[in-house]
C-alpha cells in the first residue's frame, strides 16, 4: 500500500498540478521496482487525456546504500548501481568529492581536492600528505572528474592518469567503481547541495587562508564548471552562482533564515561570519571554524559576487550554445568525447576535455574546454588541432573576467594558454 501510494500521488501531482520533475530522498531505501512503477505509471500519462506528457517528466534521487536496507538485504533497492539503464538519475558523489577534496564525514575538512588546491596550492595541513601522495591523490582526482564529465558511464573508455587505457567502471572511488551509470542522463552531477557544507563554506576550510575573494570567486567557477560543462544532468544550489554561504553550518535543515537565507544584496556580503553554527552538527568542527569566521578578509566584497555571479551565467549560455554539451547516450559520448592530454602528458590541477560536434552542430566542428585550477597560467598542446581555426568562445572573448579574456590559441603549434583558476571554452569552426 505503500507503493501504492507513492505512485497514485506522483501521478496525482503531475495531472492536477503539472509538476514536471521529482526527487527522491534516500530513494536507496526505497525498492527500485516502486521507482520504475512510478515511471512507467507517468509515462502513460498523454497531453489529450491527461494534459501532460509523462514521458518528460524528470526523475532523480539520492542512491545511497546504506542503513538495514543495505546490499539489497530487504529488496532490491532504487540505488545507483541498481538504476544503471532505467532512466532515473542519481546523485553522483564521485564528482563531488574529488572537485571539492575529501568526503562530507571528515573528521578534519581541510582536505584539498581539485577546485580547492591539492597540490598546486596546498594549504599546509598535514592531513593533506606529503607533495608526492598530494600529487598521486590529484592525478587520480583527475579520472574521478573525467568519469565525471561523462556522465560517469560505466563502458566510457579513456585513458587514466597512469596511462592506462581503462573503463569508468574501473576507476576506483572508496572502493567501488567510480562509473556506474549505462547512459549520461542517468548522472545528476553536482559540487553542493542542501547537505553538507555548501560550495563556499567548503573552499573556506580547504583554500589557504590568505585567498583573495577574487580568487576564491574563480575557484568557485571553476568547481561549478564541472557540473555546467559536463555530460548528464548538472545540479547547482540555489545561491552558489553568488557565493552563497550558511557560515560554515553543514546541516541547515533547522536552522532558520539566519543561516539559510541569500542576501541578493551584496552589499550584505554572502552570509559568512553570520555565527558559529549550531552545535548539534558542527561543534565537531567548532577548531577550524572559529578562526575562520572571525576573519573578516572571507566575506567576499560586491566585485567578487558579481563576478562569480557574471561568471556562472556565461558558463550556463556556453552549454545551451551547443549540443555537444547534452549528447543523449553512452555511444554518443564515446564516439565524441575525449581527454587528449591524459596520462604522461597531463599537468596536475590542469584538464582538457575535447568535443567532436562535426554533424551535430551547425556552427562550430569542436569544442575545447580547459580547467586549470592552479595559480599558474597553464599551456595544454592539442596536437590534433595545430592548424586549425580555433578561437575563445563568443560568449568568453567579453567574459565578466578580464584575466578570462586573455585565454588565446596558437594555431600553430596547437597550444591553448589558460590564465590561472580559470575555465576556458575555445570553438574550432
Amino acid at each position: 500500500m505503500m507503493g501504492k501510494l507513492v505512485v497514485d500521488s506522483l501521478v496525482t501531482w503531475a495531472k492536477a498540478y503539472k509538476v514536471d520533475g521529482f526527487r527522491f530522498d534516500l530513494m536507496g531505501h526505497h525498492p527500485k521496482a516502486n521507482i520504475l512503477a512510478v515511471r512507467a505509471a507517468l509515462d502513460k500519462l498523454t497531453l489529450a487525456r491527461d494534459g501532460v506528457d509523462g514521458r518528460k517528466i524528470l526523475l532523480y534521487g539520492e542512491g545511497w546504500n546504506f542503513g538495514e536496507v543495505a546490499d539489497d538485504a530487504r529488496f532490491t533497492q532504487a540505488t545507483q548501481a541498481n538504476m544503471a539503464g532505467t532512466g532515473v538519475g542519481t546523485f553522483n558523489d564521485r564528482l563531488r568529492d574529488a572537485v571539492r577534496g575529501g568526503g562530507p564525514f571528515d573528521a578534519n575538512p581541510r582536505v584539498q581536492g581539485f577546485a580547492s588546491g591539492l597540490y598546486t596550492d596546498p594549504n599546509g595541513d598535514e592531513v593533506n600528505g606529503s607533495a608526492a601522495e598530494q600529487r598521486a591523490r590529484l592525478l587520480h582526482q583527475h579520472d574521478l572528474i573525467k568519469v565525471g564529465l561523462t556522465g560517469n558511464l560505466r563502458g566510457y573508455r579513456f585513458t587514466d592518469s597512469t596511462g592506462e587505457r581503462v573503463t569508468g567502471a574501473q576507476v576506483d572511488y572508496n572502493g567501488a567503481p567510480a562509473g556506474y551509470t549505462a547512459a549520461p542522463g542517468e548522472a545528476v552531477t553536482y559540487v553542493d547541495a542542501h547537505d553538507n557544507e555548501i560550495l563556499y563554506d567548503a573552499l573556506a576550510y580547504k583554500l589557504p587562508q590568505g585567498t583573495s575573494a577574487q580568487d576564491r570567486a574563480r575557484m568557485q567557477v571553476l568547481a561549478l564548471a564541472t557540473t555546467a560543462l559536463g555530460q548528464g544532468a548538472g545540479f547547482v544550489t540555489t545561491g552558489s552562482e553568488r557565493l552563497r554561504s550558511k557560515s560554515l553550518d553543514r546541516n541547515s535543515y533547522n536552522s532558520g533564515d539566519w543561516f539559510n537565507q541569500i542576501r541578493w544584496d551584496c552589499a550584505q556580503g554572502n552570509g559568512f561570519g553570520a555565527g558559529l553554527p549550531p552545535e548539534a552538527d558542527n561543534k565537531d568542527k567548532w577548531s577550524y571554524a572559529k578562526p575562520l569566521l572571525a576573519d573578516p578578509s572571507l566575506v567576499p566584497d560586491c566585485a567578487a559576487i558579481e563576478l562569480a555571479d557574471a561568471r556562472y551565467a556565461e558558463l550556463l549560455r556556453v552549454r545551451r550554445s551547443s549540443p555537444v554539451f547534452g549528447l543523449d547516450t553512452a555511444e554518443q559520448v564515446q564516439k565524441r568525447v575525449a581527454f587528449p592530454l591524459s596520462g604522461t602528458k597531463e599537468t596536475p590541477g590542469v584538464l582538457t576535455m575535447t568535443l567532436d560536434a562535426r554533424g551535430l552542430d551547425r556552427k562550430w566542428k569542436s569544442v575545447t574546454v580547459v580547467f586549470n585550477a592552479t595559480p599558474q597560467t597553464a599551456e595544454q598542446t592539442v596536437t590534433g588541432l595545430r592548424g586549425a581555426n580555433v578561437a575563445l568562445h563568443p560568449v568568453l572573448r567579453n567574459s565578466a573576467d578580464p584575466a578570462l579574456r586573455t585565454a588565446s590559441f596558437d594555431r600553430a603549434a596547437g597550444t591553448f594558454t589558460v590564465p590561472a583558476r580559470s575555465v576556458a571554452v575555445f570553438v574550432q569552426s
